[in-house]
């Protein structure tokens, strides 16, 4: 069974279609109040926290990315043979600047409000439904045995993000859209698995952005 937190259940305002002439506009992208988050509590210690709309101007931001990132097609072992990796990815360390303004305000605005650093940021570009990430959570790093976050924000067009506790249960469904940010936080890294699933239904392209603090894999 899966339960959905859409826009009437959970979040208010939740963006779940495309909006204007592409997504919302092309105005510079600006950063919300972090505030408005509203949090869902999971089971064993874990927390969702969402907030729709959280950037504006995304269209812009969109475009930035999927233009100007040095994307990489992966390729990884699986049992007995290399497969590509169902996703195109980039990663930024705590060295690296990252390849637009509103992200770096975005990394320090979470810093200041979660009160831990967040300092490498990994990009995702899902260019169709075809595109995926299975169900994995950490299991090395310091989220495997500590507390800690995942932010990610999603530009593009909407894509649900699942999750399920590892032990087994009810999986939960979280449509994130064009703009919209969700923080994985408490145990959720250790004590759920979270995916994308592909879909067979037609779907735009999206980028998506997740902030970690040191050592959170």
């Amino acid at each position: 069974m899966e339960h959905v937190f859409d826009a009437s259940c959970t979040v208010p305002g939740m963006s779940s279609g495309l909006q204007g002439s592409l997504w919302d506009s092309s105005a510079e992208p600006e950063l919300g109040d972090l505030t408005r988050a509203r949090r869902v509590d999971l089971a064993h210690g874990a927390w969702v926290d969402l907030l729709p709309d959280y950037l504006s101007g995304a269209d812009t931001l969109y475009e930035h990315l999927a233009t100007g990132v040095p994307w990489v097609a992966e390729r990884r072992q699986m049992y007995d043979a290399v497969v590509d990796v169902p996703r195109l990815l980039s990663f930024y360390n705590a060295d690296k600047p990252l390849p637009h303004p509103v992200l770096t305000r975005a990394r320090t605005a979470l810093s200041d409000h979660y009160g831990e650093a967040f300092t490498t940021a990994g990009l995702c570009f899902y260019r169709d439904g075809r595109d995926s990430v299975a169900w994995h959570g950490d299991t090395i790093g310091r989220g495997a045995h500590s507390d800690t976050f995942v932010a990610i924000l999603s530009v593009g067009a909407p894509r649900p993000l699942l999750l399920r506790p590892r032990e087994g249960g009810e999986s939960l469904r979280f449509p994130v859209g064009h703009g919209d940010l969700l923080v994985m936080g408490g145990s959720c890294q250790r004590t759920w698995e979270h995916a994308i699933p592909k879909t067979a239904r037609p779907v735009g392209p999206r980028i998506s952005i997740q902030f970690r603090p040191h050592d959170v894999r």
